[in-house]
């Protein structure tokens, strides 16, 4: 018989398969969203140095207290806006869009467009 996959199997194979493609660099690093339950996380990575340039998330004390739940489309945009302000700070203009293998809506997808709207490209 075959069996279905967890849904964390799935997403975590899909990402997987990303990777393959997406490579984060000094010039144009990559932008990586992983989204909990309770929480939202975004990262700009060089991939060839191994090493996170500017990350932001709801876990923040700072970023808590700004926000009334941190599990809402709403905290995904100031996430994807404060992660752009400190990209911009750090000197990066230019990404590349890892969405960790889930699909892009809902709060992934505010994310990524509050980030555009900041100024980042991608």
């Amino acid at each position: 018989m075959i069996t279905k996959g967890s849904r964390k199997e799935i997403r975590v194979k899909k990402h997987n398969r990303m990777r393959n493609r997406i490579s984060g660099t000094a010039e144009m690093p990559r932008l990586s969203v992983f989204r909990s339950d309770s929480h939202i996380y975004a990262q700009v990575i060089d991939d060839v140095a191994g090493r996170t340039l500017v990350s932001a998330s709801t876990t923040e004390k700072d970023v808590r207290a700004a926000l009334k739940n941190t599990d809402t489309i709403e905290a995904a945009e100031y996430i994807g806006d404060l992660v752009a302000k400190r990209a911009k700070e750090a000197g990066i203009s230019k990404v590349v869009f890892d969405r960790g293998g889930f699909i892009y809506q809902g709060k992934v997808a505010a994310l990524a467009e509050a980030a555009r709207k900041a100024g980042l490209e991608f």
